[in-house]
């Protein structure tokens, strides 16, 4: 699977990189077809708490795309919690196959 991560505004740094790809790995324990995950980093409103958006779309050929977006306090927690969300989408889409 290819990870692509964009950072909107800022540059990510090498351990933010290296744990949004160690996390977003982990999901094709849950389907071995996802082909990429693309990754989107953005700061919403600087200087406030909960400002760190995260959103993650995962491509599965010849299937319906997945998508999850979090907003949290750092970008591990949301990138965390979108990883979440999308296993339970993983989950879901395996029992309506």
């Amino acid at each position: 699977m290819e990870v692509k991560i964009k950072a909107i505004h800022f540059d990510a740094t090498e351990k933010l990189q290296d744990f949004i790809n160690k996390k977003v790995d982990k999901l094709c324990k849950h389907h071995e077809e996802i082909s990429v995950a693309e990754v989107n980093l953005k700061v919403v409103k600087p200087e406030t708490a909960m400002n760190k958006e995260a959103a993650v779309k995962l491509i599965v050929p010849q299937r319906e795309d997945l998508f999850a977006s979090k907003v949290a306090d750092t970008f591990e927690e949301a990138v965390d919690l979108c990883v979440d969300a999308l296993k339970r989408q993983l989950e879901k889409s395996k029992k309506d196959k």
